[in-house]
């Protein structure tokens, strides 16, 4: 029997990535956010999400990557609280893709002698077939460990 793994699929700087659906509670469309003065770079404010205050974490920041103007047209992927020690937190994405079932024979798992700071927050690197007649035409998505992410910003 195959081994699978669902995963979020998400978009953030116009590459792929993804997290494991376990801890994603819901996605929701962008709404206004309430910036917290003094705040570290990674958290971009507040909202009320029916009567929940919920923290909203900036992911480009957290992972070190160019930092985007907040759009309209993205969504945030709210995590459920058990993943963040039980508070209510949020995170900024461009665009939500899919929910993806995936073989474990498709997942490349990255090594721990990897240099990058980066590195210790990635799963690994899921190829995924853009079509069935092309066997070699994979495109990548990247597999984020937001626990570790997460276990990261509490240490700040």
């Amino acid at each position: 029997m195959v081994q699978t793994v669902d995963v979020v699929e998400f978009v953030l700087g116009g590459e792929r990535y993804a997290l494991d659906i376990q801890l994603a509670r819901e996605i929701v469309e962008m709404i206004q956010i309430t910036p917290i003065p003094r705040a570290p770079s990674y958290i971009s404010g507040v909202i009320n999400l029916r009567g929940e205050i919920t923290n909203i974490m900036n992911l480009n920041a957290l992972l070190g990557l160019p930092n985007q103007a907040i759009r309209d047209n993205q969504k945030i992927i709210v995590l459920v609280p058990e993943a963040a020690n039980g508070n209510n937190v949020g995170i900024i994405v461009d665009d939500v893709i899919s929910v993806l079932q995936v073989a474990e024979a498709d997942i490349e798992h990255l090594g721990e002698g990897l240099a990058s700071e980066v590195s210790g927050f990635v799963k690994g690197i899921i190829k995924m077939k853009r079509d069935e007649s092309d066997k070699q035409n994979k495109s990548l998505i990247i597999w984020i460990d937001m626990q570790k992410v997460l276990e990261n910003v509490a240490k700040k």
